[in-house]
């Protein structure tokens, strides 16, 4: 089974076209599930265009999530040091590693596996196989869990240094967006405390098996302070503060979720219940600098993580 419309990567790997595609879903009887938001990427070309924004290379460990039949899966192999593809579907878990002997043979032990639900996945996973430290995250993200996902991973590794993922376009925008936009939200601030963040491409609905009703969009973050990369606006600010980063993350994230689950009210009525009462809100709010009559829209990640620092401290005080 060989794409005709896909010339071969280095390393003698081909990938999957539209017939291919089609061809392994009905040997598998595949029928993609909106449950677990399976939509195959068939066009050899989309998936070059994610290898391209991803920036990765020999160097890198990649973790992908949901491989599905193994499209971007196969142009990872071709490109980089490793790869370790989660998967939740047994039936394609099992039917990938014989994919890529196939389409990809000079390259195939390459290829780690784990069958987990990419939210139940830990960095104690990689410790019981022997694997490497991932160095990036490249997905098509399963749309429905795409965002928990994302987050979760950044979380368990602190040593992925490069994310491109595949959402749908409308989450694409809110990752990427900036304070004081209509769409900015929980997802932006924390997609920002962990890295720059921006959207590198619209991919259209025709590349996908089968079609979904909405674009995607392809979203890169480069994580601070990790390999070249600089460090966060933040991190000394933290550093001197003597918390625990994970303390000030926990902090930052239920500010963010609070400021914005009423988010035309004030920080200081949104935030009342997170400290316990409006005064107390704004006291902390001043601390940090902040006008407790601005709303959480407007504040970037600088702001949330110098109100997390202040929070902490007045935690510490009572």
């Amino acid at each position: 089974m060989r794409a005709q419309d896909a010339p071969a990567l280095d390393g003698g790997v081909s990938l999957l076209g539209p017939v291919e595609i089609r061809q392994l879903a009905e040997e598998l009887g595949v029928n993609p599930t909106k449950k677990l938001g399976q939509n195959f990427v068939h066009d050899p070309n989309t998936v070059r265009k994610i290898l391209h924004a991803a920036d990765v290379g020999p160097q890198d460990h990649v973790i992908e999530v949901g491989p599905g039949l193994g499209s971007l899966t196969l142009a990872l192999l071709g490109a980089v040091g490793e790869v370790t593809a989660v998967e939740i579907d047994p039936l394609l878990a099992g039917r990938l590693p014989h994919t890529v002997a196939e389409q990809a043979a000079p390259v195939a032990d390459k290829l780690h596996l784990i069958l987990r639900d990419a939210l139940q996945v830990t960095a104690a996973d990689w410790a019981e196989q022997g694997l490497a430290a991932p160095t990036a995250l490249v997905a098509n993200l399963p749309y429905n869990v795409s965002v928990p996902v994302l987050l979760h991973l950044l979380e368990q590794f602190p040593t992925i240094s490069r994310v491109l993922v595949m959402v749908q376009l409308e989450v694409a925008d809110r990752l990427a967006a900036k304070p004081g936009s209509k769409i900015y939200g929980v997802p932006s601030v924390k997609a920002r405390y962990y890295g720059d963040t921006f959207r590198a491409a619209t991919i259209g609905k025709n590349v996908f098996w089968p079609a979904p009703k909405v674009d995607s969009g392809l979203v890169r973050i480069d994580r601070w302070g990790v390999g070249d990369k600089p460090a966060a606006p933040w991190a000394e600010a933290v550093a001197a503060s003597g918390f625990a980063e994970e303390d000030v993350r926990r902090e930052t994230f239920a500010l963010a979720d609070a400021a914005f689950l009423q988010r035309r009210k004030t920080l200081r009525a949104a935030l009342s219940g997170h400290f316990g009462g409006g005064q107390q809100a704004e006291e902390v709010l001043r601390a940090a600098g902040i006008d407790p009559k601005q709303r959480g829209e407007k504040l970037g990640a600088e702001e949330f993580v110098a109100l997390a620092l202040a929070s902490l401290v007045s935690k510490e005080g009572q």
